[in-house]
């Protein structure tokens, strides 16, 4: 857990060896909690990327917020990322105190340490470590690497002895349709500018697999209709740009052809809109079907 940008998605799927999580340079790109699954010859290690922490002002961000709490009510070993790179601030404070009130190990990583000179490092670690009780601190760079295997080495060393929860050839619980989903996200926020990556939703309404192909649909939901025509561009060009960029993608991650629809519409202030927001939530929707 963390801040928005502190590196939460980019360590998982460091760690996991697969991308199980999208990442963009814009805050609060993670909206639920991913887990990713790392499998070593001695250790299963479940690792729960979870949405930055921040004070909710939406029907989204509280589904945000609530995504983190059910995440910490199922774990044993908390880790908090802060950005060393940036100026230590009162979201890190409070985010610092929140950690406090787990109830088991906890883990405190200064990520971006590719970013900080040396010199400045240790008395910043000595500096937090006044401000809280951490089993471990640990300095990790999880983009270039730095750290993160002695950081899995200690996780093991502190989680429980126990049968693997899941295959070893698996990494991640998140269906193939809510992946799907997040990388066409991706590349959509990345894409866009100023206001447009917030305000954008991917729901993927069909995804349709045969021997040789995977047809996925999938409409693109943003606020107001300059969004929609920013994402679609001048002669489509923009959202031809998304899908063939998603499409490539997904065509590695799942390791066969991919035909992609997408579709954009406007659904005002849908992230104050509480039926919407549960249905990018694909835990909620697994138990919806289940109930049905």
């Amino acid at each position: 857990m963390g801040r928005p940008n502190a590196g939460k998605s980019t360590l998982v799927n460091r760690l996991v060896g697969e991308k199980v999580a999208i990442v963009t340079p814009r805050p609060q790109t993670t909206r639920n909690r991913i887990q990713g699954i790392v499998n070593r010859p001695n250790a299963q290690v479940v690792l729960i990327d979870t949405p930055g922490l921040h004070r909710p002002e939406s029907a989204l961000g509280k589904q945000m917020m609530g995504e983190v709490d059910a995440a910490i009510d199922a774990v044993d070993v908390v880790a908090l990322l802060l950005d060393a790179s940036e100026e230590f601030g009162q979201g890190d404070r409070r985010a610092v105190e929140r950690v406090q009130r787990f109830d088991g190990t906890r883990f405190l990583l200064l990520n971006k340490i590719d970013r900080v000179p040396k010199s400045e490092l240790l008395p910043f670690i000595e500096t937090l470590a006044k401000l809280g009780k951490f089993d471990e601190i640990i300095p990790i760079s999880a983009l270039k690497g730095d750290g993160v295997d002695r950081l899995l080495e200690k996780l093991i060393e502190y989680l429980p002895a126990g049968a693997p929860q899941f295959p070893v050839d698996q990494y991640t619980d998140q269906p193939e349709r809510f992946l799907a989903a997040e990388i066409v996200r991706e590349k959509a926020m990345e894409a866009t500018t100023q206001e447009v990556p917030h305000a954008v939703a991917v729901i993927c309404d069909a995804f349709e697999e045969s021997e040789k192909l995977i047809r996925i649909r999938a409409t693109i939901y943003v606020d107001r209709e300059g969004q929609k025509g920013i994402l679609i561009g001048s002669g489509g060009g923009t959202l031809k740009k998304i899908g063939t960029s998603a499409r490539k993608e997904l065509e590695t991650i799942l390791g066969t052809k991919i035909f992609l629809e997408l579709y954009v519409k406007v659904l005002k202030n849908w992230r104050e809109n509480p039926q919407i927001v549960r249905q990018l939530d694909w835990h909620w929707q697994l138990e919806r079907m289940a109930g049905e």
